[in-house]
């Protein structure tokens, strides 16, 4: 690996962050990028490959679903894909019956057993929500009963959180719950942003197209500790993995949540009629049930199987992956810390992403965030010139 001092901008983590970053230094800037990712392919936790046994575009890590309402987002990737027609639409089961997720007017006459209008809706779940008084929410519990009443949350959110955070919903901050939407008409889209949909060659193809640049290395299967030795000195480093890895946990460790994944082939054409189906009850172990096959309806996939995949939450173990940051209050201190240890020893380094950023960041958001890191990047460039 002596050929990797002669690269001055090393990207670590192929993800949506770190393969924009790589594609706006080597289309601009003319300049050579090296990206690495520890896993064995580009496109981080979006990465898809088709499945050999059925020939169905399968999601590695859960489904991901492309949707944005920030034009130079959706501008920017569709230089390098065009995008299908699919619209999300998620499914919860509860007591052995399936209810439209979010909840909307639809799951709320089934639940109740009522036929109520918009307008009615609204102010009953008004009058749900007020049953508790609850006017400054301080924790997701709180916040999720403000929003819809202890009933609803009961039934759909409580078990849910539980098992995807392994933890009481009230010690979880209000602000987690604020991304479910709650609508009082049948409007059974889980997204509302104007610009959604799959990459048509999938997010594998996507990938593939972002880092085509001949300015651009890809080699996957290293870990930053792998080259860490062999680099320049002056190399500018874009980091993407955890923070608290790159420093060794030497202040103590980050809480994640981690995911694991069971796959299955049924001998079928449908398994489930939708792409997702969660289970809000604590007596499933997993919280949602995947079937990739409903992503690409333009698609001709064979009848005789389908793909299924249930996730399981788990707790995060070092070497592991980590998915979901818990962000306790300890742990925004203990991020301040590891910022101020960025400051101090690695001016080099550059963090991003959701890992580097400890932030859960929709695909969209990461986009964009990548987007205005380059920005920054260009006017002190720029400014220097």
């Amino acid at each position: 690996m002596t050929d990797l001092a002669a690269y001055t901008r090393i990207v670590v983590g192929a993800g949506f962050w770190g393969s924009v970053m790589a594609e706006r230094i080597a289309s601009v800037f003319g300049e050579r990028v090296l990206v690495i990712d520890r896993r064995n392919h580009t496109g981080g936790n979006s990465h898809s490959s088709v499945d050999e046994e059925t020939g169905i575009e399968c999601h590695a890590y859960g489904t991901h679903i492309f949707h944005t309402r920030k034009e130079r987002v959706w501008t920017y990737l569709n230089r390098f894909t065009r995008f299908n027609y699919y619209r999300h639409k998620v499914l919860t089961e509860h007591g052995g019956r399936i209810y439209p997720m979010p909840i909307g007017l639809a799951t709320i006459n089934a639940f109740y057993g009522t036929s109520l209008r918009p307008g009615d809706a609204a102010a009953f779940i008004a009058e749900e929500a007020a049953k508790e008084n609850i006017t400054e929410p301080s924790n997701l519990e709180e916040k999720a009963i403000s929003l819809i009443g202890r009933p609803l949350y009961e039934a759909f959110i409580k078990g849910y959180t539980w098992k995807q955070w392994q933890r009481d919903p009230r010690e979880l901050p209000a602000a987690i719950i604020t991304r479910l939407p709650v609508r009082t008409n049948y409007n059974p889209e889980y997204f509302d942003d104007r610009w959604q949909g799959q990459p048509e060659a999938g997010f594998h193809g996507l990938f593939q197209s972002m880092l085509s640049h001949p300015g651009i290395t890809v080699r996957p299967g290293l870990s930053y500790n792998d080259i860490r030795a062999c680099l320049s000195p002056g190399a500018t480093v874009f980091y993407t993995g955890a923070i608290d890895e790159f420093f060794d946990y030497c202040l103590g460790m980050l809480n994640w949540r981690s995911l694991r994944f069971e796959k299955e082939t049924p001998p079928m054409k449908d398994f489930q009629g939708a792409a997702v189906i969660n289970q809000a009850d604590l007596a499933a172990p997993f919280t949602r049930t995947h079937e990739f096959r409903h992503l690409h309806p333009e698609r001709a996939y064979t009848d005789a199987a389908t793909v299924i995949v249930r996730e399981y939450p788990m707790d995060f173990v070092r070497g592991g992956d980590p998915y979901y940051p818990v962000d306790t209050a300890a742990d925004k201190e203990l991020l301040a810390r590891y910022r101020e240890l960025a400051a101090e020893s690695a001016p080099n380094v550059i963090f991003g992403g959701r890992l580097g950023g400890y932030r859960y960041m929709d695909m969209d958001v990461t986009v964009d965030d990548a987007l205005t890191a380059f920005d920054a990047l260009r006017a002190a460039r720029n400014a220097r010139a």
